[in-house]
This record gives C-alpha cells, sequence and structure tokens, in this order.
C-alpha cells in the first residue's frame, strides 16, 4: 500500500539557515532605559561574516540591524559609527518619607483610634489582664447601648473574651423566652454605652471559651433575675439608702431618705 504525500513541505529557504545558528541568537535585546538608550550610539547595519557568500545583497534588508551578536569582533570606521547626542533628563528627588516619624504605623493606627473610640480609657482598663476586676469567663455581663439601638441592654454569662485591640468583644449567652440566645458585644463600639460585670465566678474556670455550657446538662439558663437584683442594689446605691458615703447628692450618707453617718465597710 503506497504511502501519500504529505501535504505540508518542509521551508528550506531560511529554516535551515536559523536551524544551524545557536539558540540565544532568537533572543531580542533587552529593553534598556531612558538614559542609557538616549548616550549609547545606535548600531550600524553591517552584515555579519559567517552569511553564506551567494546570498543577494537585497536579502540583507529584510533582516533587521543585528538580530543577534556577533561571533568575531569586527572593527568599526568612524564613518559607519553615528553617536547620538546626549540628553539631559530631569530627576526628582524621591518623595519625604514617614518611616522616621512612624516607625511602628500599626501601633500608631491602634492608639489614635482608641483615642476617639476610647478617650477617658475606662474600657482599656477594664479589659486589662493586670486588673484584678478585670472580666473572665464564667462571669455575667450587662452591656447598655445607646437609645438609638435596639436592644437597650442585654446581659449573659460571658462564653468567651476576644482581645484584638479595638476589634475587642466578649460572647453573652441568655436565655430569653425559654430560648438561648448569644451576642457577640463590641467593646469599642460607638453603639455600646456601658459594660459593667454584674456577678463574678465563685471560681475561675479553667478553660478560656466555655462552649461546653451550649449542652444542656451545663446550660446556666437565664440570668434576669441576678440582673435585676444586681439594678436593684446599684439604685440603692447611687441613692444613698445603703450608707454609702458620698452617695445620693453629693452629701455624707445620701438624700433624705439617706441614713446620716452610715458606714461601710
Amino acid at each position: 500500500m503506497a504511502h501519500k504525500k504529505p501535504n505540508k513541505q518542509q521551508c528550506h529557504c531560511f529554516h535551515s539557515l536559523f536551524r544551524a545558528l545557536p539558540s540565544r541568537s532568537y533572543r531580542p535585546n533587552p529593553a534598556r532605559p531612558l538614559s542609557t538608550a538616549s548616550i549609547r550610539p545606535p548600531r550600524p547595519r553591517i552584515p555579519p561574516s559567517f552569511y553564506p557568500p551567494n546570498i543577494a545583497p537585497k536579502v540583507f534588508s529584510l533582516f533587521p540591524s543585528f538580530p543577534f551578536p556577533f561571533h568575531q569582533k569586527q572593527k568599526l570606521t568612524a564613518s559607519s559609527t553615528q553617536i547620538a547626542p546626549s540628553k539631559k533628563i530631569k530627576i526628582y528627588p524621591p518623595p519625604p518619607s514617614t518611616r522616621k516619624n512612624y516607625p511602628e504605623p500599626l501601633k500608631h493606627v491602634l492608639s489614635s483610634s482608641l483615642a476617639v473610640l476610647d478617650p477617658t480609657s475606662s474600657r482599656t482598663r477594664l479589659f486589662d489582664r493586670s486588673n484584678p476586676d478585670c472580666p473572665q469567663p464564667g462571669d455575667i455581663l450587662l452591656a447598655t447601648f445607646t437609645p438609638d439601638s435596639t436592644p437597650a441592654s442585654f446581659s449573659g454569662v460571658c462564653l468567651s473574651i476576644r482581645r484584638q485591640g479595638i476589634d475587642t468583644a466578649v460572647l453573652l449567652r441568655n436565655r430569653l423566652m425559654t430560648t438561648s440566645v448569644e451576642m457577640w458585644v463590641k467593646v469599642y463600639s460607638p453603639k455600646v454605652k456601658a459594660i459593667e460585670v454584674v456577678e463574678k465566678t465563685p471560681k475561675r474556670k479553667r478553660r478560656a471559651r466555655l462552649y461546653y455550657m451550649r449542652k444542656p446538662k451545663h446550660d446556666r439558663g437565664s440570668v434576669e433575675g441576678v440582673v435585676q437584683e444586681y439594678l436593684k442594689r446599684r439604685r440603692l446605691v447611687r441613692s444613698g439608702d445603703m450608707g454609702v458615703p458620698g452617695a445620693g447628692k453629693g452629701k455624707l450618707g445620701g438624700g433624705k431618705g439617706g441614713r446620716a453617718g452610715g458606714k461601710t465597710r
């Protein structure tokens, strides 16, 4: 059975010529900056010496000037070399650096943000680890929000505390209408008016995240009774009925209903 001749025939004009050249000859000249491109003289169009002598001179016009480097150094005459005039390039000074003024930009951004969100540093001191009254997982917290937000307040058992700078938050869990509800409260949020510790846990928990309290066996349940008792006791202290010095209207022992000369332990 005779074999069919291929439709595509090999081109013997330039393929055989370029196949013998090294692989580096096909790479274009690398890009140069404007400063060296304007100073360096252009290369003259001189055919390499290793071209076959039987090629017509008009074929050289099809090739770009020096498509590949010479294998042998050739001497160029003064007439074949044209030196381009040098061009002055305006150099601009670098912009001023802020690295000297702010060697640690993240700390600067954190401090400037805390100055706006917490000008009195009361919330920063409350959640400071060195503070003995710092909230711990297992404590009951009461978060009061601004009047334009809903809900007005939320209380619950603290399951976790996330300390991440401005993004510091606490996870509170409570039971409302026989339904367990959890809520992340942002400590530095403008919507948060105050965060108070209602009741401290009698014993420090061994875990930092009390997610096991989500199970019915360990669920604390509703803490509304503890919060209402705390609010009642706080109103008595502020009104002066509990005999706290300096409470009420600024007098010792409180106002009219306070016990004058009351002592505190």
